[in-house]
């Protein structure tokens, strides 16, 4: 396996950032992501706690993109491929 092959998140093409996984754990963390979007949705509606829902969001996102930056590509802009 290349050293490429071992990253879960590949760079973006285009852009700053990751992509879609690559690989099977960077698709259960994202599933575990869009779960807890999800779950705070249901336990803190949007309509109701905006503040809670915020800040949960808030955590789940900072907490995606540690993951990325971790078992990610290294992200540098791109503009073309």
């Amino acid at each position: 396996m290349s050293r490429d092959d071992a990253y879960w998140f590949p760079a973006k093409t285009r852009g700053y950032g990751w992509g879609l996984p690559r690989r099977w754990p960077g698709w259960v963390v994202l599933a575990v992501y869009l779960a807890a979007i999800a779950l705070s949705a249901w336990r803190c509606p949007p309509s109701v706690q905006p503040v809670a829902f915020g800040v949960c969001l808030l955590v789940a996102t900072v907490l995606l993109v540690a993951v990325c930056a971790l078992k990610g590509e290294p992200p540098r802009w791109r503009w073309t491929r």
